[in-house]
């Protein structure tokens, strides 16, 4: 039996964290998050191909990627969640159950926050909960992988 592969792709200024906006998006770093998330998918029996751009084109074409090679897809899209059309297209030809996570809680920040585009693509939404998120998406996606076998 294969070992389920998720692609967790992170958006636009997701490298800063730990030093942007602590009060906001609290003080762990991209690599603490990276460790969670290789820590709860082993703890799952799950593989994880973690990854970060500030390019929008280049989390599409990641997107496309995941459709070959990832059995689901977990996405921080950041500031693109409420611009890229793109991207929830992108998102929409996947035939993979596909999680959208914000470490913070979207709707009670600034108006234009939001809207997400790419929420309309995804099967579920987590927010607000930081890191925490992370965990609870890849337990999700474990859990429905599990479901389909």
């Amino acid at each position: 039996m294969t070992t389920p592969l998720i692609f967790v792709l992170n958006g636009p200024n997701l490298n800063l964290l730990g030093t942007r906006e602590p009060e906001v998006y609290g003080t762990g770093t991209l690599d603490d998050l990276e460790t969670l998330c290789a820590e709860t998918a082993e703890g799952l029996g799950i593989a994880v191909d973690i990854r970060q751009s500030n390019l929008e084109g280049e989390l599409i074409s990641w997107v496309h990627e995941a459709r070959a090679r990832a059995a689901g897809l977990i996405i921080n899209p950041a500031g693109y969640s409420h611009t890229s059309v793109a991207l929830m297209d992108a998102i929409l030809a996947l035939d993979i159950p596909v999680i959208e996570v914000h470490l913070s809680n979207i709707h009670k920040r600034e108006s234009f926050r939001h809207h997400s585009y790419v929420s309309r693509a995804a099967d579920g939404v987590i927010c607000g909960l930081g890191f925490a998120g992370y965990r609870l998406a890849l337990i999700a996606l474990s859990d429905i992988l599990e479901e389909d076998q």
